[in-house]
């Protein structure tokens, strides 16, 4: 999948270009409705199907204080979700105070005039300078512009609308399973992997420590796992938090790869919450610390192989 930073870089396509529109968040089924309507017409037509986004998250360039603190999703996670879905670029604008002022008649001009032949958006979904545009204002520009416009009305669970708002909280309170629901998949959050204190290791239990980016975590505590890294897949069990035992102060996610003890320095990973072990614990000593792991790993090898993975 390309990766485009620029609306000029579409005029460079070869083929007419299918555009979904949005924030996209998390890429929830709603999400996936859009997408899925530009990569149906750009199959129909021959063309090249893209996904339009904003990065940094609009929001915490106009009104910082209503932003969210934690996403679904960071530009370069967003892209490893979109590759499956049959996308063929990403086109992630820079979002500042400028590209915020531009009249969304103006923005849907430069689609046009660069090759957008098909833009799909959600129904409710506003952009332009003041948040101008919307619904109404693609059906009267697709007519006079000469662009195809479809409006995608949300997709419901439970009697409600999904939205990235409601996976987050989901996530917050530990209800992994309806996150999952709504996403179509389960919630994984992604990172670097760099070196820590190296406490595991001396444990007998190496991890990789994540670095702390913007995504959203689930509560703190000893949770099953599985993680994407380097072309594998692997099971694993994962402390969440601060480690009171060892008077930590920061937040901390520490993988234990069952069966594996690599160097994964540097590398990206992806981890999947499986299920929650136990909250957060603080213990006598390390022996007990390390007793306790001992269980946790049993634990979730078992939650994760069953009686014969033990």
């Amino acid at each position: 999948m390309q990766r485009l930073s620029s609306i000029s870089e579409l005029a460079a396509l070869e083929a007419p270009v299918h555009l979904a529109l949005g924030v996209f968040d998390g890429v929830h089924l709603g999400h996936q409705a859009v997408i899925a309507k530009a990569v149906a017409a750009a199959r129909a037509s021959g063309g090249t199907a893209g996904v339009l986004t904003f990065d940094p998250y609009p929001l915490r360039v106009l009104a910082p204080e209503k932003a969210p603190q934690r996403l679904l999703a960071s530009l370069d996670h967003k892209a490893s979700i979109l590759e499956p879905l049959d996308v063929d670029f990403l086109l992630a604008l820079p979002f500042d105070r400028r590209q915020a002022s531009v009249e969304a008649e103006d923005f849907v001009s430069a689609l046009v005039g660069a090759g957008a032949r098909t833009i799909c958006a959600g129904e409710d979904w506003r952009f332009g300078h003041k948040r101008s545009g919307d619904s109404r204002l693609l059906g009267e520009l697709a007519g006079r512009l000469g662009f195809r416009f479809e409006a995608v009305p949300p997709v419901m669970m439970d009697g409600e609308r999904i939205s990235s708002t409601r996976i987050r909280q989901a996530i917050r309170d530990g209800n992994l399973d309806a996150a999952a629901g709504m996403l179509g998949r389960p919630y994984t959050v992604a990172g670097t992997v760099i070196e820590g204190r190296k406490l595991g290791r001396e444990l007998g239990f190496p991890t990789a420590n994540l670095e702390r980016g913007e995504e959203q975590y689930p509560p703190d505590g000893v949770w099953a796992v599985r993680v994407s890294i380097g072309g594998r897949q692997l099971d694993g069990v994962a402390n969440l938090g601060i480690r009171p035992t060892i008077d930590g102060e920061d937040r901390l996610l520490e993988v234990h790869c069952f069966d594996v003890d690599a160097d994964f320095y540097g590398q990206t990973m992806e981890v999947e919450f499986v299920r929650r072990i136990r909250g957060q614990e603080k213990f006598g000593s390390l022996e007990e610390l390390k007793q306790r792991i001992g269980e946790d790993r049993a634990e979730a090898m078992y939650i994760l192989r069953g009686a014969e993975g033990v």
